[in-house]
């Protein structure tokens, strides 16, 4: 029998994709709402992957497959791995106090989505 899609799910996945590509622009404006990164190669680079591996993660999430939970678990490790990265080199800089929330608050919610998968694993097929 075929389980209808949890619309808490849903809408997780979409932040997921949003906020991925959110990352991804900053990685290469190094500025999105007034919050800023280093400038440079690494920064960019290091951004982008982290934006690509949030949509990814939230893409298959969307695929609602249980076998597919773990590779979305991961995906978010590397978002929050990415994040700490970035704080250990100094490539996301803690200047105004604005900025030291919004990478706290972005990393405790990409930590959050897994914690969110987690309990629903269930209701994925």
């Amino acid at each position: 029998m075929h389980r209808p899609r949890s619309s808490s799910i849903t809408i997780a996945a979409l932040l997921m994709i949003a906020f991925g590509f959110a990352e991804i622009i900053t990685g290469f404006s190094h500025n999105y709402s007034g919050l800023r990164l280093a400038e440079g190669a690494i920064s960019t680079g290091v951004a982008a992957c982290i934006g690509a591996f949030y949509a990814a993660a939230g893409l298959v999430t969307l695929t609602m497959k249980r076998r597919l939970v773990p590779v979305v678990l991961l995906l978010l490790a590397m978002v929050v791995a990415g994040r700490l990265f970035m704080i250990a080199k100094g490539l996301y800089p803690f200047n105004t106090l604005k900025q030291t929330a919004a990478m706290i608050a972005g990393t405790a919610i990409a930590s959050g989505f897994a914690v969110f998968i987690t309990l629903k694993r269930s209701a994925f097929r």
